[in-house]
């Protein structure tokens, strides 16, 4: 019977789950590593309630991630509350408001935890940690690229160094749409063609524009390659802005990171929710998961800003182990300078409470890999 109240109480919602050591910490860790980048490269951070007004939540960019958001009434001031399900748009109320006389351009940086209604079948999870910068306040090249070489940066500092950059231009489909004005069940048929890659699709509903998606459609994969494809299009005056844009952007990032992994998919424009112009997806080599994804959109009412959120959990999955803090077992009476000293040089100490027949048992049950005696850590294999 206490087994089943156990396992009762341990069971959580679908989506949601526990963190344990050493994997709580080694998370917690790769997060403040990839924020003392963000830090080193000026952007501050802002921290912003889990909980906000619905009104203000899901205002501007917020209004993609209506559907993800969990609801309540406040029962304090009866009005009704969303928990967040994107950081992004908190960080934008911020920056137009509290901010809002701040100097331009403004860099920010958060870390935190957001809740969505559902997952995905990749990714099943719905309690979701999020740390990401956002820049505010410039529209050039120059701002796009560095969002992307701040990421690279980021992710080397936990070990990934072999990430590659997917760059997109979410507004491009639907500008050349607009353009040959498709519209109704052909436009959306076209649209769904090109979300599944359906080349046979896009050419028995693209009409004239087809050969033009097709050949972008067929041009995804290593920049230069996609970048030629765009400068050959035939597209029309917003169109080409767009893909000179990108290749300025493409520019930038080489002129600082040359060898870093770059990939262009022209038409691709799923789950860009509020993205207004280059974005970015991040995956790491053999993994079909996002690390990372962001863009550029409308901060407020009319700003210019780019961002980038990284997700650590996939992150970690991505990164190679890190090696978990050694646990160093301290017995009665032990010098609590020397066991000081050893959590200087990197050791988890663990304090006997109380005596201990035999130490070294002890010390093997609570999972140390040392002991300290006479001022050393003795480890435990030679005991």
């Amino acid at each position: 019977m206490s087994d089943d109240v156990t396992n009762h109480r341990a069971l959580l919602p679908a989506g949601l789950r526990d963190l344990l050591p050493p994997d709580a910490e080694t998370e917690a860790a790769s997060v403040e590593a990839l924020m003392e980048v963000f830090a080193a490269h000026g952007y501050q951070r802002v921290k912003p309630p889990l909980l906000e007004f619905e009104d203000s939540l899901l205002a501007g960019s917020g209004a993609a991630v209506a559907e993800q958001t969990f609801r309540l009434m406040d029962p304090e001031s009866q009005r009704m509350m969303g928990l967040r399900a994107d950081t992004t748009p908190q960080v934008a109320r911020i920056a137009t408001t509290r901010l809002a006389q701040a100097p331009r351009p403004l860099r920010l940086s958060y870390a935190g935890q957001c809740l969505r209604v559902r997952g995905s079948q990749l990714a099943p999870d719905r309690q979701i940690a999020q740390a990401g910068i956002e820049l505010i306040g410039c529209d050039n090249p120059a701002a796009d690229a560095e969002i992307v070489l701040v990421g690279a940066e980021a992710l080397a500092s936990v070990g990934l160094v072999r990430t590659s950059f997917d760059l997109t231009l979410p507004t491009l489909v639907p500008v050349l749409l607009d353009d040959a004005g498709l519209a109704g069940t052909t436009r959306a048929a076209l649209a769904r063609a090109l979300d599944r890659k359906d080349a046979a699709s896009v050419t028995r509903h693209g009409g004239s524009l087809a050969p033009t998606l097709t050949h972008l459609l067929l041009a995804a994969g290593p920049a230069d390659r996609a970048l030629e494809a765009l400068e050959a299009a035939n597209l029309p005056p917003a169109g080409r802005d767009l893909a000179n844009r990108l290749a300025a952007v493409v520019a930038a990032i080489r002129g600082s990171a040359p060898t870093l992994r770059l990939t262009i998919d022209p038409v691709e424009f799923r789950g860009f929710r509020y993205e207004t112009g280059v974005s970015v997806t991040i995956y790491a080599p053999g993994r079909h998961e996002e690390l990372g994804r962001g863009g550029r959109y409308i901060c407020g009412e009319a700003e210019p800003a780019t961002g980038l959120t990284l997700l650590p959990d996939a992150v970690l999955r991505a990164a190679p182990p890190r090696e978990a803090r050694q646990r160093l077992y301290v017995p009665p009476n032990a010098d609590r300078d020397e066991a000081a000293r050893m959590r200087r040089l990197g050791y988890a100490t663990i304090a006997a409470l109380g005596p201990e027949e035999d130490a070294v048992a002890e010390a093997r049950r609570l999972s140390c890999s040392h002991i300290l005696r006479n001022g050393s850590a003795v480890p435990l294999s030679g005991t």
